[in-house]
Parts: structure tokens; C-alpha cells; sequence
């Protein structure tokens, strides 16, 4: 499977979430869940390949040369 998340894309999936993880510390009452949604970008960076991504034939990845 091809990678359809860029270097800049993986690094702003990872501060978005880590941020949202982190309400599961800092966060009272409802907010709490929101951090387990921070699990979403996480993974999707880790794997430089977004679902959302794939159905919606985005690529923010460079184009290789030499293919």
C-alpha cells in the first residue's frame, strides 16, 4: 500500500494528537473523550496512510521520481 501522508501532514497529526490526548489528563467532565480521538491522528501518522485520505483520492505525500 502506498503512503498517502506527507512529512508536514505526519507532524501536524502528531501535535494534534498528542494535544487531544492530553485532555485526558487536563480535561473535566465530557472533554475527557476527546482524548481518545487523539488516538485517530496518531495512528494515521505512524502509518503515513489516511483511510479518509484513500476515499477521497488525496495524497499530500511527494511524488517519487524514477516510477
Amino acid at each position: 500500500m502506498d503512503q498517502n501522508v506527507g512529512r508536514v501532514d505526519r507532524w501536524i497529526r502528531i501535535l494534534v494528537g498528542l494535544a487531544l490526548l492530553s485532555l485526558l489528563v487536563w480535561a473535566e467532565g465530557n472533554l475527557k473523550w476527546l482524548g481518545l480521538v487523539g488516538l485517530i491522528p496518531l495512528l494515521t501518522a505512524a502509518a503515513g496512510r489516511c483511510p479518509l485520505y484513500s476515499l477521497c483520492g488525496i495524497s499530500t505525500c511527494p511524488v517519487k521520481k524514477g516510477k
